[in-house]
């Protein structure tokens, strides 16, 4: 029994001998440790810090800044949309510009203000949906619009409330027809017929009830643009073709539909042709080309008796596509827009007058010039860039000097003598202001 617990004892102090000098080596391998830890200041920093683990920070999101523009010819830029400007329309009076986007408005604006500091606009609402064109009725009291999500027509109409003009929607929606994508809508001068043309081959001609009249088959492949021509008599289409089709919508005398015939053909390009436009009586039109030229064509012709346009001067043009072209609309200025750059030409030199570089943010949607020759206004953003349009004083005053010297008569040389002075102080006005 002593033998027993003798040996008891002795494993019980066998076990505390042991422990003993497992603290001691712990105790003298943190001393090691926090002696290693100093710095040659002598200040003791421990060999690892425990911290809690951050999570990843995301990314910040740099704000898009506003594209930048400016130009000596640049007369204003409207600010007022917050999202994409589709689509721009003159109205036929002159006192307004109508720009629609996909921030759901439509702008209307005054053009009386293109010069002054503050820009006023009225604004309607498109409910539950977006407008991707626009264009003014004759009687520049209403409008119509192409909803985006709709595949529609929508019209709206001015009243006054409190003393004040508001647009708003009136009557219903008109049905949809078109199975591909609208490129342009349209009004006659007339107010006898709506257009709209779809990027496959239709083209639908309606009444303003919302009936369809006339369907068109342009047999262009794809259609790459098409409008109504500024006298309200003609629809025309281009595409994929080299060429330019043109009808003209007929009305008895009573003011019934009767049919759509072909009018005539522009023809001389060897590629598809991107785009046209008219001239304010529409005697002229512009039109320009993948195989790099634009050309101006005199339409005041006898179609009926099998007489065809013919060219009145080629250019060459070195943009890329999407583009636009615009016309004056006395003929004299032709303006075309590649992707995002403008370039303004004499019409009947062809020569380069103005280029205007980077005007926009995005890819320019639309360009037009205002009826009375004063401004080219442009968009591809939220702005509308309204530019003076020198070029189409100085040719106005070469032309009017052309005929001074072949005039015969004094109240001629008289009236073109008025009309060369009120040019030429309208231009100096430009230049003082670009100055």
């Amino acid at each position: 029994m002593e033998v027993v617990l003798l040996v008891a004892v002795t494993v019980l102090l066998g076990g505390i001998v042991v422990l003993l000098s497992l603290w001691g080596r712990k105790a003298k391998q943190g001393s090691e440790s926090e002696t290693s830890g100093e710095k040659a200041n002598g200040h003791a920093v421990p060999e690892k810090q425990t911290t809690k683990k951050q999570k990843p920070q995301k990314p910040r999101k740099e704000k898009t800044q506003p594209h930048t523009f400016s130009h000596p010819l640049l007369a204003s830029a409207l600010k007022a949309h917050s999202g994409g400007i589709t689509c721009l329309d003159f109205s036929s009076n002159g006192k307004y510009l109508a720009s629609c986007s996909d921030d759901r408005t439509v702008r209307i604006w005054s053009t009386k203000d293109f010069l002054e500091k503050e820009h006023r606009c009225m604004r309607a609402n498109v409910e539950l949906d977006h407008a991707t064109h626009v264009r003014f009725s004759p009687d520049c009291r209403s409008f119509i619009v192409f909803l985006a999500n709709g595949d529609t027509i929508r019209l709206f109409k001015m009243t006054k409330k409190d003393d004040a003009f508001i647009f708003s929607a009136t009557g219903e929606d008109f049905p949809k027809r078109h199975k591909s994508t609208i490129i342009n809508i349209g009004i006659a001068e007339t107010g006898k017929f709506i257009m709209t043309a779809s990027s496959d081959t239709i083209i639908l001609i309606w009444n303003r009830k919302g009936d369809v009249l006339a369907t068109i088959n342009t047999n262009q492949v794809a259609n790459a643009y098409a409008s109504v021509s500024p006298c309200g008599r003609f629809v025309a289409s281009c595409g994929f073709t080299p060429d330019v089709k043109v009808w003209e919508v007929c009305f008895n005398k009573t003011g019934e539909f009767r049919e759509v015939c072909r009018a005539f053909e522009l023809k001389g390009h060897s590629a598809g042709v991107c785009g046209f436009a008219f001239s304010n009586d529409s005697s002229r039109m512009a039109t320009v080309s993948k195989d790099g030229t634009w050309k101006l064509w005199n339409t005041d012709v006898e179609y009926k008796k099998q007489q065809d346009p013919y060219l009145l001067f080629t250019g060459k043009w070195s943009g890329k596509e999407p583009c636009r072209i615009a016309l004056s609309p006395d003929g004299r200025v032709v303006a075309i827009a590649s992707i995002c750059d403008i370039t303004v030409y004499n019409a009947q030199t062809g020569e380069i007058e103005e280029e205007f570089k980077s005007v926009h943010g995005n890819v320019i949607s639309d360009l037009a010039f205002d009826i009375n020759n004063r401004f080219l206004v442009s968009t591809g953003d939220r702005v509308v860039r309204v530019f003076h349009n020198s070029a189409g004083y100085r040719a106005a005053i070469a032309d009017m000097k052309d005929m001074l010297k072949k005039a015969t008569t004094k109240g001629t040389k008289d009236r073109l003598q008025k009309q060369i002075m009120d040019a030429q102080k309208a231009l100096d006005a430009v230049y003082k202001h670009k100055d």
